[in-house]
């Protein structure tokens, strides 16, 4: 017959002569970390069965106790643990999102902020751009997609490039011949035809950053 997490409980405070606090106490620093909010009245509730624990307090609780999460949830498993004691914690950064950029057509630049967007401390990025338009989607990158810039003036070919045209922007693939003074920007859609620009046309162009990251719903 399945246990139930109260048993569990009332279990390891039997044989390790724990208290209602000492669980908590124990479990607490992993709440914090984990940034989950965990009271003296959880404890409570989940000993005397009136609650069960979510995914993420289950997890807060398994790690306080050093045991394995199925194990405290009831079930004939054993207890001791089969991952790291500690996991970190993932942190994240905010970056502001300054408006849309065309995958497609350019369109109008806009630096006003609209909000701000996290993610991942790893991505080194300065601001974010909503996708707009279909002409990146080889890339991966979907109209709403949310892209990650990093400033640069100048990107490798075959580099996704946020470029400013005159008072537009679009996001392509870069490529630059410098022998012929020639740059293509290419769209990842054959329904696309490639910009060029070519001599003079060339002081109308700015390359502002380079994409490196983006986020996208699952369509």
């Amino acid at each position: 017959m399945k246990s139930n997490t109260a048993q569990r409980l009332r279990y390891l405070m039997d044989v390790n002569g724990y208290k209602q606090v000492d669980i908590l106490n124990k479990c607490l620093p992993y709440a914090e970390e984990y940034g989950i909010k965990l009271r003296k009245n959880d404890i409570h509730y989940y000993l005397t069965g009136e609650s069960e624990p979510g995914r993420e307090k289950l997890t807060v609780l398994a790690h306080g106790l050093n045991v394995s999460e199925a194990w405290l949830m009831g079930f004939d498993v054993p207890m001791e643990r089969n991952v790291p004691d500690r996991i970190s914690a993932i942190t994240t950064q905010r970056i502001p999102l300054i408006g849309a950029i065309a995958c497609g057509k350019p369109i109008e630049a806009n630096e006003e902020f609209e909000a701000y967007v996290e993610v991942g401390a790893k991505v080194k990025c300065d601001y974010c751009v909503r996708a707009k338009g279909d002409s990146m989607i080889n890339a991966r990158i979907h109209n709403g997609d949310i892209v990650f810039i990093r400033k640069q003036e100048m990107v490798d070919n075959g580099e996704i490039a946020a470029v400013l045209i005159d008072n537009e922007v679009t996001l392509k693939r870069f490529y630059y011949y410098p022998e012929s003074n020639k740059l293509v920007l290419q769209a990842e859609n054959p329904q696309f035809e490639p910009l060029v620009y070519v001599g003079e046309e060339l002081n109308h162009v700015t390359v502002l950053g380079k994409a490196v990251a983006f986020q996208s719903d699952i369509k």
